[in-house]
C-alpha cells in the first residue's frame, strides 16, 4: 500500500496514515482504508486495530485536487459514494478500533477519528470541519452525533477549530496526553482489549453500534438475546471457568 502502513502483532493491527505532507484522504488512500480495516474484520489473529498517523498532522481531510470532473456525468455521486463508505469499514469492523490522533483532523480526518470506538488525542491535536472555507458543506450529520446543536452549527458556520483539552472537556475523547505519551498509552488499552474474550468482544461491539439506535427498552431487550446467546459459546465458558480458577484464559480465535 502506497498511502497507509498496516501491521499486526500479537492481535493488534496499527494502521497508519502515511502520506505526506498531511495526509489528505485520495481516492486510492480511501481504497487502501477500506481494504485493510476490511481485512482486519476478518483475520482471527487481530482482535483490536489502532488508527494513528505519520507526521504532525493526524489527517487534513480530503485531498482537494482530487475533487470529481463536473463536467463528466456520474462522477459527483460515485465520488459522494466513496466519500461516505470510507469510514465505514472502521465503524462497523467487529474489531474495537481505537484513535491516536497526534495532530489536525480536520473534514474529513475529524470524520475518521470519529468512526472509531475510542478516542485518545495529543494535547497538540486539533478536530474542526473546514468545509465552509473552502467553498463546500457538510459534516452534519457526523458532527450531530457527539456535540451540542449550538456548537455543531458553530463548527460547520465557522470552519473554527477546537483543541484536544476542549473535546475531553466535553467528554468526546478519553484523554488529552503530552505527545510522546500517545502512543504507549493506546498501545495498552489496545493490548489489554485484546487479551478479552474475541467472541465476546465482537458482540459487544456489533452490540454498541445497534443499541445507540434503539430505545432504551429495545436496546436492552436486545443485549440480553445477545448475552443468552454468547453464554453458550466456548470462548464464553473459557472465560468464567479461568475465573473461578484463577488463571489467565486460553480464547480460542474467531
Amino acid at each position: 500500500m502506497e498511502n497507509i502502513r498496516y501491521e499486526v502483532k500479537d492481535y493488534v493491527a496499527v494502521v497508519t496514515l502515511a502520506r505526506p505532507k498531511v495526509n489528505a484522504l485520495s481516492r486510492a488512500m480511501r481504497y487502501e482504508l477500506t481494504e485493510a480495516f476490511d481485512e482486519i474484520n476478518e483475520r482471527p489473529d487481530v482482535r483490536c486495530a489502532v488508527l494513528a498517523a505519520d507526521g504532525h498532522v493526524f489527517c487534513a481531510g480530503a485531498d482537494l485536487k482530487d475533487r470529481p470532473d463536473p463536467s463528466k456525468a456520474g462522477q459527483g455521486p460515485l465520488h459522494n459514494r466513496i466519500v461516505r463508505e470510507t469510514s465505514l469499514p472502521i465503524k462497523d469492523n467487529d474489531k474495537p478500533v481505537i484513535a491516536a490522533v497526534n495532530g489536525a483532523a480536520l473534514g474529513a480526518g475529524m470524520g475518521l477519528a470519529m468512526a472509531c470506538d475510542i478516542i485518545f488525542a495529543s494535547k497538540n491535536a486539533t478536530f474542526g470541519m473546514p468545509e465552509i472555507n473552502v467553498g463546500l458543506a457538510g459534516g452534519g450529520s457526523m458532527l450531530a452525533q457527539f456535540f451540542s446543536r449550538s456548537r455543531m452549527r458553530r463548527m460547520m458556520f465557522t470552519g473554527e477549530n477546537f483543541d484536544a483539552e476542549e473535546l475531553y472537556r466535553l467528554g468526546i475523547i478519553e484523554a488529552a496526553l503530552e505527545p510522546e505519551d500517545l502512543m504507549p498509552t493506546v498501545m495498552a488499552m489496545a493490548h489489554d482489549i485484546a487479551s478479552k474474550n474475541p467472541t465476546g468482544m465482537k458482540i459487544a461491539k456489533r452490540s454498541a453500534n445497534l443499541v445507540e439506535l434503539m430505545s432504551p427498552r429495545d436496546g436492552y431487550i436486545f443485549e440480553q438475546k445477545y448475552t443468552l446467546e454468547l453464554g453458550r459459546t466456548e470462548n464464553a465458558v473459557e472465560a468464567r471457568t479461568a475465573r473461578l480458577e484463577k488463571r489467565p484464559p486460553v480464547f480460542k480465535d474467531e
